[in-house]
Order: C-alpha cells, then sequence, then structure tokens
C-alpha cells in the first residue's frame, strides 16, 4: 500500500491564512464530554500549533510539542537571556523564577515551598529516589514492570548505593482497577521488608493509570513511602496533588503542560522534607529549603522563563477539556478496532484508567524486533508516526498517543492501519 498524502490541515504554520492565536475560550456552558467531540473547537486550537504535514504524529508521549504561543515566547526568551547575559541569571532570574514555582504551586495544590524546578521529570524523580535516605542494609524497594527505564535504573542502583533488596513486579494485563489494587496488596504483603516504592501514575509503556491515593494509603499501612511518577500525567489528566495524597512526586513541563524541552519539578510534601538528602551536601541554600534537593547547575533559564506562557495555554483549556479530548481521541481508535481480537488493547476501558496513551499489541508479536517493524509499517504504508515500547511481561507493543492538535480524522485513519497491520503481521 503506498503511503497516504500528507494532511496539510496538520501544518498550522504561524503564516497560514486561517491560524489563530490568542486565548482559546472555550463555549460556556458546555460540558468537558460535549465538547470533546466538537471537531470545530479543536481545530482551532490545531491552528496554535505549528506542526509537520510529512506524517500524522501519534507519538507525541517523549515530548509535548510548544503552542506557537510558547514558541514564540521562548524564542524571546532566548534572546532576551542572551542580550543580558549575566545580568539576567543573577538579578531579574530569581524573583521570576519564584514567581513561577509560586504559579506551579497554586495549580497543583501545594505549597510554594514544596516546588523545586527541575531540568525534567527524570531528573526530579533521580533526585528524590537517590536522596530518600530512610533505607538501611536489608531494607528492599519495589517497582512495577510499567515504570520508566530511567527510573528503574535508578532504584536498582540503590542496591550499592544503600545495601537494599530490589523487588520487582508485574502488573495484570488486561487490568483493571481492582486488579491493580489486589497485585499491589499481595505485594506488600508478600515482601515485608519493602520501605520505598516507585509508583507511575501514567506510565510510558503502556499508558495505564494507577488509583495512586489507594496504592498510597496501602503502602502507608504497611511503612512503606511511595515517590510518585507523574511525569506523564499532569496536564494529561485532571487532578491536584491531594488527589493523589503523594509525599513525594517528580513532574515533566515539557511534556503534557507544552513547556520547553528542560522544565520539570519535584514535589515533597512540607513536613517530610527531612526524608530527603540534599543534593550533594549543596549549601547554596539551607536544608530546611527544598531547592536544596536539586543542584543543576547553569541551566537554561530561557526555557524556565516560558513556562508561564504554557501555564496560561493549558489553562485557557483547562485539566478537565484537555483530559475529555484526549480520552475521546483514544476511546474513538479503540472502539473502532474493538472487533478484532487480534489487536490487543492494553489499557482498560476504565475511565480512570487511561489518558491520552495507549498501547497495543498483534497477537503473537512479542519482541521488540516485531513491534519495531509494526511501528514502520504503519509510518512506512499509512504515514502514521508510532513508537515501540518493551518493558511489560507479556511483550513489546506499540505506542500511541495523540495530542491536542490530532483529528478525528487522523485516529480515523489509525484505526484503518491497524486493521491492516493486523492482516499483514499475523501470527
Amino acid at each position: 500500500m503506498a503511503a497516504l498524502p500528507a494532511i496539510g490541515a496538520v501544518s498550522a504554520c504561524s503564516a497560514s491564512p486561517g491560524h489563530e492565536d490568542g486565548p482559546i475560550r472555550p463555549p460556556a456552558g458546555v460540558s468537558p464530554e460535549a465538547l470533546a467531540g466538537d471537531e470545530e473547537f479543536w481545530r482551532r486550537v490545531a491552528q496554535r500549533y505549528t506542526v509537520s504535514d510529512e506524517f500524522i504524529n501519534l507519538e507525541n508521549g517523549y515530548y509535548g510539542i510548544m503552542p506557537d504561543t510558547v514558541r514564540r515566547a521562548f524564542h524571546d526568551n532566548v534572546d532576551r537571556l542572551n542580550a543580558q547575559n549575566s545580568h539576567l541569571l543573577r538579578n531579574a532570574f530569581k524573583p521570576e523564577s519564584e514567581k513561577i514555582r509560586e504559579r506551579i504551586a497554586a495549580l497543583l495544590g501545594a505549597q510554594t515551598e514544596e516546588i523545586a524546578l527541575t531540568q525534567s521529570g527524570t531528573e526530579a524523580l533521580q533526585n528524590l529516589i537517590a536522596g530518600y535516605h530512610e533505607l538501611r542494609p536489608g531494607d528492599a524497594v519495589m517497582y512495577a514492570d510499567l515504570d520508566y527505564p530511567d527510573m528503574i535504573d535508578t532504584m536498582d542502583w540503590l542496591r550499592d548505593r544503600r545495601g537494599v533488596d530490589v523487588v520487582s513486579i508485574a502488573l495484570p494485563e488486561p487490568a483493571t482497577r481492582q486488579a491493580v489494587l489486589d497485585t499491589y496488596a499481595a505485594a506488600f504483603r508478600d515482601h515485608p521488608s519493602v520501605k520505598l516504592l516507585l509508583l507511575s501514575h501514567v506510565n510510558n509503556r503502556t499508558g495505564l493509570a494507577t488509583p495512586v491515593r489507594e496504592i498510597t494509603a496501602m503502602a502507608r499501612s504497611h511503612g512503606i513511602d511511595v515517590i510518585v511518577d507523574a511525569a506523564h500525567s499532569w496536564g494529561q489528566l485532571d487532578f491536584t496533588i491531594s488527589d493523589l495524597d503523594a509525599d513525594f512526586a517528580g513532574f515533566s513541563l515539557h511534556k503534557w503542560i507544552g513547556a520547553p524541552l528542560g522544565t520539570g519539578f519535584l514535589y515533597i510534601r512540607r513536613s517530610r522534607l527531612d526524608a530527603i538528602d540534599p543534593a550533594f551536601a549543596d549549601e547554596s541554600y539551607p536544608v530546611t529549603d527544598i531547592r536544596s534537593r536539586v543542584v543543576s547547575g547553569t541551566r537554561d533559564v530561557a526555557c524556565v522563563l516560558s513556562v508561564p506562557t504554557a501555564l496560561d495555554f493549558h489553562q485557557s483549556l483547562g485539566s478537565s477539556i484537555k483530559q475529555a479530548r484526549l480520552r475521546y481521541l483514544r476511546d474513538r481508535w479503540v472502539s473502532a478496532v474493538a472487533d478484532r481480537t487480534d489487536i490487543e488493547v492494553l489499557t482498560p476501558q476504565e475511565p480512570s484508567m487511561y489518558g491520552a496513551i495507549t498501547s497495543f499489541r498483534i497477537t503473537g508479536r512479542t519482541t521488540e524486533t516485531d513491534n519495531e517493524a509494526i511501528a514502520d509499517y504503519l509510518l512506512q504504508e499509512h504515514g502514521i508516526f508510532t513508537v515501540a515500547r518493551e518493558g511489560p511481561l507479556r511483550g513489546s507493543c506499540v505506542r500511541v498517543t495523540p495530542a491536542l492538535f490530532t483529528t478525528r480524522e487522523h485516529v480515523d485513519r489509525l484505526a484503518v492501519a491497524l486493521r491492516d497491520a493486523a492482516d499483514r503481521f499475523r501470527a
């Protein structure tokens, strides 16, 4: 099959006729669920992005591109940094970054002193895991097969760093809310030496959203602390920190908030700050300041200074509207292939258990090589960009991640392409 022609509507260049800018105003009195299927409204949202028309991008989990307003703000901030140089770094940046902390905290439902800016969700989580000092030789730490690879590596590193044992568990597939809860309950019961759990809110392999609050409550009852990986969930799902009831969490700002690459933050509940060591005994801030838990050196402050514009865009829609649209797009392609028993969808149909990200597997195709070939086929034959993911116990898969600029037509074309791929790769 020849590659499908590019869809011109995907490319929303600033100079294009009909390009829109300025604040987005969702219609009053329309529920997020009703607005989710309003293609005219989402066409206007898509026109606020500049996107390549060479392929249909359904691999937006790696990096959530900046809306045009953020992209232009980032360029302006690069110019500002270059022109003002150290004067900006030593003077205006400090109070401006403090306002950014305050704004993030307010949006998350946290206190400012519970937030420290980082260069990514990875840096935030690695600092939390490496800095957690309440482990003793003979204790154990736990993670699941769907957790992020770099975080798994950091948890494994604790074996030598802290002299602890490492326990890995597999989440059920296909998963249900109760099955996930039962899996963690059994794991806590069977491994009484566990003192620290890494818990992904939304994992990057299959997109499964876990019931963090309930799992955290169970963990506490066993004397287990939890570090929540929320890098993929904030901006994709509608929640605040109180909904998670987390003591420690790492977040990304360049995935679902739309800030430039190089932005993230960590959260430590004020009463638990002492559980995390200052980074490298750094003395830039007192030990009572959460910012002593991050040492990033001289960073690209143009990224950070662009975060407020990204938050403006995010809040112009709101988390509930974004969540509803992303679930709508996911539900549309999943329902379109539901009759195909050879296309295995790896997130459940329970709405609380997924957002935008959903992976699939063609029955019998479980190796990384198989799934790389399937992703390549979708791109070469259908012009649809996805990505193979490994890690799930039952085998590798292909991840599909729509974005706010994704159209109904895009996911409809994916459903057609998946049927073709399932025929082509039938085991």
